[in-house]
């Protein structure tokens, strides 16, 4: 019996194991929503289009599996916008189903009329045009095949009539099985390969930085830091995959960095880029680069690479470890472990001990540090964009088992809840915490009606501290007195109540620590409401001249520099093998 394109398509999702759709009904996608009634597949309902995107593609790579969103036409799908840049340059695996205005009116410009083939263009790597049920299986084919073997976000723009027009019988490319290649193996050129060893042989010390790609890869990547007595940075994607149990740690590097992560990459002989894509030149060495990336296209766009290696991060190590000559000098390593400690001895105390404790307004930095040791040991958290990644990537404390999910490539805000309502809907059962600006929270504040309509037990922290504080720093630095900046503060525990949501707000300090207690306990969705110092803002352990000039113009009297929470304990262990540990002090701000 012939069916639909709509129901065949929602029959192909749920062969593949496609558990959900966000998304919002109506219109022209008003065929496929209908659809779905008739399968095992959930419709999540959000507020708004960006938010599904979002959702989506949290969901897919946390679970790493295929996650789906769907709009209307018009100005339901241009809503995507954002979400499926953000999916996509994270690399999830995302059919977005853009439905579209009737097909004889395309081209007219008809009511709500669109041309989404042309607007999804940069943020997808599939994207078709449907004008039939027979050529939409194949494009469905073509579209999921593509987004599955891991090439980003897929979309399908498909009118609404042809939504409702009957699939002819017989063999369907949709029927096919679809090849993922998540064990795919890619070993390196063998003269790229050979190249890259001569220069670590024959460098007297190396700094290893490491990024996302490398999260399959630590037993590789330790088993080289090891034999060449390298220290091991991280990018801020890669911290949760990298920092952990690091005993080369030294840190992350970049404006959001901490420890001696940079000091190590500018003093090595052998700079060695391994499976990340960061973006950030002024904080990458221009001389004597290597870099191992699976995807060639990543090598050297972003600082000289003399010695490059395409490949995937184990199979490139496993390829050339043989032949590298170990190192028998510590001392490079040894005293980067050392300034690494010494960076993060005192700063942590700063914002966190007694003192600390009684400042009001709350510094962001203690509160993320309670927050981060309340925390369930396998926590997800998402991450707003803003001061909330600052906090997040100094106070957050990796252990192999927490997830982490931010708007890492795109640096949008808003993306925390929505990520949060996709990761909670994928597991439903493990803590997820929505690391959430009071910026970011107010841009899309509207999902969590969505939040309280699945009840989904979402615990939303919102750092209210009633300013664009990444924003002001910015300026600050660019010698630009900050403006509009600041704004009126918002009692968001109010309007969560108003929805129904249980919700706390934390003014003084004391009550941080049994609020949160409380807060991460409840059974159910929960926001909490913390204000937090407007003033706090935090710089890299690098300070160039630039920046010193721009807050000196600006009239800046004080910056705060951030804490690094328990990762402290971390840089402690990685130094009391060595021999000097005993007598190690640290310098003080007085100097003693």
């Amino acid at each position: 019996m012939s069916q639909d394109l709509a129901h065949q398509i929602v029959d192909t999702l749920e062969r593949l194991g496609v558990k959900r759709i966000y998304g919002l009904v109506g219109d022209s996608l008003n065929p496929l929503s209908d659809a779905v009634r008739t399968h095992d597949i959930e419709w999540v309902h959000v507020r708004n289009e960006e938010a599904a995107a979002f959702a989506a593609g949290a969901d897919s790579l946390a679970a790493d599996e295929l996650a789906v969103c769907a709009g209307s036409c018009g100005p339901g799908n241009t809503h995507f916008i954002q979400g499926l840049f953000e999916a996509h340059r994270s690399g999830a695996k995302l059919l977005a189903i853009a439905s579209h205005i009737p097909s004889p009116e395309i081209g007219s410009s008809f009511f709500q009329e669109t041309h989404p083939q042309y607007l999804f263009q940069e943020c997808s790597s599939y994207l078709e045009v449907v004008n039939s049920a027979d050529q939409g299986m194949r494009v469905l084919h073509s579209a999921l095949q593509n987004t599955l073997a891991g090439n980003g976000v897929s979309v399908l723009v498909v009118p609404g009539d042809i939504l409702e027009e009957e699939v002819s019988t017989g063999p369907r490319t949709a029927d096919s099985t679809y090849a993922t290649g998540a064990d795919a193996r890619l070993y390196p050129d063998p003269s790229e390969a050979a190249r890259l060893v001569e220069a670590i042989n024959e460098a007297d010390t190396v700094c290893i930085f490491a990024g996302y790609g490398a999260r399959n890869a630590r037993d590789e990547l330790f088993a080289l830091a090891d034999k060449v007595k390298a220290p091991v940075g991280h990018s801020f994607r890669g911290k949760m995959f990298i920092e952990y149990d690091n005993p080369f740690d030294v840190g992350m590097s970049g404006l959001l960095g901490y420890g001696a992560c940079y000091e190590a990459s500018m003093k090595a002989d052998l700079f060695l880029m391994v499976g990340t894509d960061f973006p950030y030149t002024d904080w990458l060495p221009t001389n004597n680069v290597g870099q191992i990336d699976i995807n060639g296209a990543h090598i050297g766009r972003r600082t000289p690479v003399a010695y490059p290696v395409v490949g995937d991060v184990a199979s490139v190590i496993d390829n050339i470890l043989p032949h590298v000559e170990e190192k028998t000098d510590r001392t490079f390593l040894d005293s980067m472990l050392r300034r690494h400690a010494e960076l993060l001895e005192d700063v942590v105390d700063k914002y966190t001990s007694k003192a600390g404790e009684s400042s009001t307004p709350i510094h962001p930095e203690l509160a993320a540090s309670v927050l981060d040791e309340l925390a369930d040991d396998d926590a997800f958290f998402t991450v707003d964009t803003g001061m909330c990644n600052v906090w997040s990537s100094r106070y957050l404390t990796p252990n192999g088992k927490r997830g982490e999910s931010a708007s890492f490539r795109h640096g949008t805000m808003a993306n925390a809840l929505p990520q949060a309502i996709g990761v909670q809907a994928a597991f439903p059962e493990r803590q997820v915490i929505s690391w959430s600006g009071d910026g970011g929270l107010g841009m899309l504040l509207g999902e969590l009606l969505t939040v309280k309509l699945h009840n989904l037990p979402i615990k939303t922290v919102v750092f209210n501290n009633s300013s664009l504080g990444m924003v002001k720093l910015e300026m600050l630095v660019a010698g630009l007195p900050d403006h509009e900046t600041d704004h009126e503060q918002v009692n968001f525990a109010a309007i969560a109540e108003g929805a129904g949501i249980t919700a706390f707000r934390i003014e003084k300090p004391e009550d941080l620590r049994p609020t949160l207690e409380k807060a991460l306990a409840h059974d159910g969705p929960v926001l909490v409401d913390i204000v937090t110092d407007p003033d706090a803002l935090s710089l890299p352990p690098n300070i160039t001249w630039d920046m010193m000039t721009g807050f000196t113009t600006a009239g800046v009297k004080e910056v705060l520099d951030g804490g690094i929470g328990r990762m402290v304990n971390l840089a402690r262990a990685n130094i009391r093998h060595l021999d000097a540990a005993a007598s190690i002090t640290f310098k003080k701000e007085d100097g003693s």
